[in-house]
């Protein structure tokens, strides 16, 4: 299975690395393959490359989409997972925290 990941790895790299020469570093195609490197490296345990590369995506992210788009969404739960698997759990309920209330604002409070 590391093997398969690391091919994975390798692909996915490759992939970005096109995306972001053909597409540009913002285009919603590139963004996406940013995710899936760092879901990747989450998976192979390597957590500070994850971190370094969603923190990038994230702002990415919130710069083309905004704080609401599913794929905002989507990578800050996937930044919150990588920070506590490297025991940043302050971080990661913070980075949750605020993406949680931002939500609040715009769609109210749950019903019971």
């Amino acid at each position: 299975a590391l093997g398969e990941s690391a091919e994975a790895r390798r692909m996915h790299e490759d992939t970005l690395a096109r995306r972001r020469r053909v597409l540009g570093e913002d285009h919603p195609d590139t963004l996406v393959s940013f995710n899936s490197v760092a879901v990747i490296l989450h998976s192979l345990r390597l957590y500070p490359e994850a971190v370094e590369l969603l923190q990038d995506a994230r702002a990415r992210f919130l710069r083309v989409h905004g704080v609401h788009h599913p794929d905002t969404t989507q990578i800050t739960r996937n930044l919150a997972a990588s920070l506590r698997a490297m025991g940043r759990r302050h971080e990661a309920e913070q980075l949750m925290g605020r993406k949680a209330s931002k939500g609040k604002r715009r769609f109210g409070r749950k019903r019971r």
